[in-house]
């Protein structure tokens, strides 16, 4: 595994060129042996002398160490995208795009690009295992107030989530965070969420919204009345780990992000989940892991602006 960084200044210093960007992602990319990103080979790889090319011996087509990764046909060097990548992952609340373009020397346009394709390598859609244990679980609402927003923009009635994002959050006190951009919080949605991400028999613990009624039928259902000012019951009954981490949350649009599109919110929401499940980690493991999750996530501009 490459070296380990504990600051910016230590990274640049180790890698202080495109080659040796280069050389410290083909480590990471092809840490359990080389393979052709085109065909998958893993029979027969060339090394072309440039150190930058290669070619499969199989399907004999040329490729480089970037092809079927998020850094694939960008002409931004891979060492602004180790700094890109230390920035977003160091950082508490992440980065603005306008910060990171001005760190970066690109346009505020590239940055916010370069952020998103970030964002989408830290999707992790793909869990190996089902949350278990007690279960954290509470809704919150992402959006500006009703009077602050373009007449056009707004929704008759400013209470409650009129006009907001719904987001669904499921926290295991002893392990991970999963975070759901969801259209609504009507019972049979809510429930099939918590399905998919909780093992049945786990103790489930919620506020007295009505969409967790019948959650008692497949799990542990423990209820703290919100709406009657009770916030924590006996026997470790409450939400408060959930419910703090919808403040970091919103503290990192607030702080950094000022506002940002229901269209790209669960991307932000990747980011997020992403940085708190890893938030026991050192920066160069972060710095490794995100870069391990690359493959095979491209993702262009056409797309993210469709």
């Amino acid at each position: 595994m490459p070296a380990e960084f504990k600051s910016l200044f230590d990274l640049l210093r180790a890698i202080p060129d495109e080659q040796a960007a280069t050389d410290y992602f083909t480590a990471i990319r092809w840490r359990s042996g080389e393979f052709c990103p085109l065909c998958g080979s893993t029979r027969r790889i060339f090394h072309f002398a440039d150190k930058r090319s290669h070619k499969c011996g199989d399907c004999r087509r040329r490729f480089s160490i970037k092809v079927g990764t998020i850094f694939e046909g960008t002409k931004i060097p891979l060492q602004k995208w180790l700094m890109a990548v230390w920035l977003l992952t160091s950082h508490k609340k992440g980065i603005a795009s306008t910060t990171l373009a001005r760190d970066l020397d690109v346009t505020q346009k590239t940055a916010w690009f370069m952020l998103h394709r970030l964002r989408h390598a830290a999707l992790t859609k793909s869990f190996n295992a089902p949350l278990d244990g007690t279960v954290e679980v509470d809704e919150t609402y992402v959006g500006g107030k009703e009077k602050n927003k373009h007449a056009r923009d707004r929704v008759g009635g400013a209470q409650g989530g009129k006009g907001k994002a719904v987001v669904l959050g499921l926290l295991d006190r002893d392990g991970d965070l999963r975070t759901v951009h969801t259209t609504n919080l009507e019972g049979a949605n809510v429930k099939g969420i918590i399905a998919e991400h909780v093992e049945p028999g786990s103790t489930v613990m919620t506020d007295d919204h009505v969409s967790f009624v019948g959650l008692s039928k497949h799990y542990a259902h423990r209820t703290v009345s919100h709406s009657h000012g009770e916030h924590v019951r006996p026997g470790g009954i409450h939400t408060n780990g959930i419910e703090g981490v919808w403040g970091l949350f919103k503290r990192q649009i607030i702080g950094i992000h000022h506002v940002i599109s229901k269209k790209h919110l669960s991307r932000y929401l990747d980011e997020m989940t992403w940085r708190f499940n890893r938030r026991t980690q050192r920066e160069g493991e972060r710095l490794a892991n995100l870069l391990a999750a690359s493959d095979g996530k491209r993702l262009t501009y056409k797309v993210l602006i469709a």
